[in-house]
C-alpha cells in the first residue's frame, strides 16, 4: 500500500506545484486573478480530484497496470497544464 500513498503524494505534489507556478505569474505580471489563470487553477483541482477518484477505486482487475495508467494520466495532465501556463507569457 505504500506505493498509493506515493502516488497520492506524487498528485498532490505536482498538481499543487502547478497551482503555485499560476500563482507566482499572477504575482509578477497583474498580481490579481485573471478568468485565465482562474481557468487552470480550476482545470488542475478537476485533475487531482479525477486522478485521486481513480486512485481509490476498488473494483480494479488488474492494480498494476491500473496505477501505472493513473501515472501516464498524471504526466500527461501536469504537461497540458505546463504547456498553458506558458503560453500566457
Amino acid at each position: 500500500m505504500a506505493n498509493i500513498k506515493n502516488l497520492k503524494k506524487d498528485i498532490n505534489y505536482v498538481l499543487g506545484d502547478i497551482i503555485e507556478a499560476v500563482y507566482l505569474f499572477e504575482m509578477s505580471t497583474t498580481g490579481k486573478p485573471t478568468p485565465e489563470t482562474n481557468a487552470l487553477i480550476d482545470e488542475a483541482i478537476a485533475s487531482f480530484d479525477t486522478l485521486i477518484a481513480k486512485v481509490n477505486a476498488k473494483n480494479v482487475e488488474n492494480k498494476k497496470a491500473h496505477f501505472k495508467q493513473i501515472n501516464a494520466d498524471l504526466e500527461q495532465a501536469a504537461n497540458q497544464l505546463v504547456a498553458k501556463i506558458n503560453e500566457l507569457q
